[in-house]
């Protein structure tokens, strides 16, 4: 009998804690693109996946469903928050990172809408606490006399109007349809894009 040599086949080493920051990273990223894709109720193992780790990294990092969404919104709300703090910002700037996030994000369209359209009533605390964020960056640069700073709840009113309108196949197609509703309602919008891009 001949021995034939076994290959020895490297596994990639385990950087433990390491890797923790950029592993939920990519979960965040990955939950995004899912989200978009297939809405709130997609599987977790394809976030897991998508993202390159195992359903127990997810875990470790997200124990529930509701806890990888509120990442999700939390990533998209600390970005319209620092391009709403950031040199130079007015409101079209501000609402052109919101809007590229309404594009990009089924889960950040749900909380708005359902915030800006119900009031609140039915929205997880957590969701309500993120859009009461968003508000603020946004009315940091309402200009006095603004068509949106008539009523205060106008301006929600319309972000959530806007984010009814978020619908259809493909990012481009909602960031046309959010662009289309902001024209709409008479609101300039700079140019939609994630914040520092």
């Amino acid at each position: 009998m001949t021995d034939h040599p076994v290959r020895e086949e490297r596994r990639p080493a385990n950087e433990g804690r390491r890797a923790a920051p950029r592993n939920r990273a990519a979960l965040i990223a990955a939950a995004r693109e899912i989200y978009a894709e297939s809405g709130l109720d997609a599987p977790l193992s394809a976030v897991a996946r998508r993202a390159g780790v195992g359903q127990g990294v997810l875990y470790r990092h997200f124990p529930d469903r509701a806890a990888v969404a509120a990442a999700v919104l939390e990533e998209n709300v600390r970005q319209i928050e620092q391009a709403a703090a950031s040199a130079g910002a007015d409101l079209p700037c501000a609402l052109g990172v919101l809007t590229w996030h309404q594009a990009e994000s089924a889960a950040f369209v749900g909380m708005l809408h359902a915030v800006g359209a119900f009031g609140g009533s039915d929205v997880p605390p957590y969701a309500a606490a993120l859009s009461v964020r968003v508000e603020r960056a946004l009315r940091a640069h309402l200009p006095e006399g603004h068509r949106l700073a008539a009523e205060p709840d106008d301006l929600m009113i319309a972000v959530a109007m806007v984010s009814g309108a978020v619908t259809g196949p493909g990012r481009e197609r909602r960031a046309h349809r959010a662009l289309a509703a902001w024209r709409l309602l008479g609101v300039e919008v700079g140019p939609v894009r994630p914040f520092g891009v």
